[in-house]
């Protein structure tokens, strides 16, 4: 053997050794990764809760959620299950009243609270994960989990990053930043506000709700990132909120006040013990008219207040000077709006 062709065969054995080796590593990590899939699955499953609220009309009354602290706090996608108080179940069974303290209408996020402590929770990444990361998916979709059952989960990876450019029947969602793209068929009945994890357990989105691509119209398969949800789940969980309007300690004058009449808003009858604020009819050319408030928008906040009924609306308005604009956020269909009427 010549010495250039000795040269050739050591290339090639080294070559060879060199894409064993690799073959090996290859083989551990992905060993490796089987070996933690099921410690990682039952952490997420753990801090899975499911949530039952209103329904009705071909509407489902369940959702999910996963546990953002140890005290209780619950992230979930905003929607019309959370019309009422909702119930909680968590992963063990325990069935929990859950209380809505805050929400963040353009992120359609909402955090529920329930009286518990000690509870398992999922720390929230605050980078942008890569794409073709793998990640596993938590939810409750299509209501298969009930009680103790565990939530369920699938695996995939990120396909893409991208903005959000899509449609919940003929509306647009009031969200347009970047989203996560996942290779899952994720976002079904009930799936809203999972949660997706990646390899070290930490939560790097919460699953959106059922949307079509507004220009392709097909389902989009999608989470909001973590990183854009902890600033508004911090503030929410520490109670730093900050007020769009004040709020005197005492009912003003009803010639300094605000009130439904003046702004042009009649609402639907008031015939149950706590009647929804739902918008019935808006005086032509009124304030509230102005400011395109809709009959049949329900009234959720005024501020940072949370309007759990029409008598409760009343008593708030009159808290307000009517020299101030009044700020609403009102579920119009499946959406969340943004409203600032001035008189």
């Amino acid at each position: 053997m010549n010495r250039d062709a000795k040269i050739g065969w050591f290339r090639l054995a080294a070559l060879r050794a060199f894409a064993f080796t690799v073959v090996l590593l290859l083989i551990g990590r992905a060993a490796a990764y089987e070996a933690d899939l099921g410690t990682l699955t039952r952490k997420a499953q753990a801090a899975a809760v499911k949530i039952y609220g209103a329904g009705g009309a071909g509407l489902e009354a369940y959702q999910s959620g996963f546990l953002v602290s140890p005290d209780g706090h619950i992230a979930t996608a905003w929607s019309y299950v959370l019309d009422v108080q909702p119930i909680v179940v968590l992963d063990d069974g325990r069935r929990m009243d859950g209380t809505i303290v805050g929400f963040e209408p353009e992120l359609e996020l909402a955090i529920i609270k329930i009286e518990a402590s000690e509870l398992p929770y999922l720390p929230l990444s605050d980078t942008m994960p890569e794409i073709a990361e793998p990640v596993l998916a938590v939810s409750n979709l299509f209501g298969i989990a009930s009680g103790d059952e565990p939530a369920s989960v699938m695996q995939g990876m990120v396909a893409a990053v991208t903005s959000l450019d899509a449609r919940r029947g003929t509306f647009k969602t009031p969200y347009s930043g970047p989203v996560l793209i996942l290779d899952l068929v994720a976002n079904n009945p009930g799936a809203a506000g999972g949660v997706v994890i990646d390899t070290q357990g930490r939560a790097i989105g919460m699953l959106g709700k059922e949307l079509r691509d507004a220009s392709a119209g097909v389902w989009l398969n999608y989470a909001l990132p973590a990183m854009k949800l902890r600033p508004a789940i911090a503030d929410i969980v520490a109670g730093r909120t900050v007020a769009e309007q004040s709020q005197k300690s005492v009912p003003l004058p009803a010639d300094k006040s605000q009130s439904l009449s003046l702004l042009g808003i009649g609402l639907v009858p008031d015939v149950l013990e706590v009647t929804p604020a739902f918008v019935d009819r808006v005086i032509a050319k009124s304030p509230a008219a102005s400011a395109d408030l809709r009959p049949d928008d329900l009234i959720l906040l005024i501020g940072n207040t949370r309007i759990e009924s029409q008598r409760m609306l009343v008593d708030t308005l009159r808290f307000l000077d009517r020299r101030d604009p009044v700020v609403l956020t009102v579920q119009r269909d499946s959406r969340i709006v943004s409203i600032k009427i001035q008189l």
